[in-house]
C-alpha cells in the first residue's frame, strides 16, 4: 500500500494548483517541488511544509509538529518540515501563502549552499 493515497495527493495538488507544484516519489512519500526546490512533503496522508527560522514559531504556535519517523527502535525528527496546521486545508488562499513561505524557505537554504 502506498504511503500517500492517490486521493490525498490529488487533493493537495488541486489546492496548490496555482503554484504549479511538481510531485516526485521519494522516501516512501511524495516530495513537492517548485522551481527546483522541495517545499512540501506528503507522507501517510499528512502534509508537511518547509519551514525557516522566520516561520517555525508560527507552526509551533498553531500546534504543528516536525516530520518524524521511526528508524528501528528510535524516532527521527526532521525539523525542516512541519505538519500543516489543522483547518488550513479548508482555507486554500491561506494554505497557498504558507506554501509560498515554504518555497521561500527552501530557496533560502539552496542559496546558502
Amino acid at each position: 500500500m502506498p504511503s500517500v493515497s492517490p486521493q490525498f495527493q490529488d487533493f493537495i495538488l488541486d489546492l496548490l494548483a496555482p503554484l504549479d507544484p511538481v510531485p516526485r516519489r521519494m522516501f516512501g512519500g511524495v516530495g513537492l517541488f517548485h522551481g527546483g526546490v522541495m517545499f512540501g512533503l506528503l507522507v501517510r496522508d499528512a502534509f508537511y511544509l518547509r519551514v525557516g527560522d522566520d516561520t517555525r514559531e508560527r507552526y509551533e504556535r498553531a500546534g504543528s509538529t516536525a516530520f518524524s519517523y521511526r528508524r528501528g527502535d528510535r524516532m527521527v525528527s526532521i525539523g525542516a518540515y512541519y505538519s500543516v496546521p489543522e483547518g488550513l486545508l479548508d482555507q486554500p488562499d491561506e494554505l497557498r501563502q504558507w506554501a509560498r513561505d515554504g518555497i521561500a524557505a527552501a530557496r533560502a537554504v539552496k542559496r546558502r549552499r
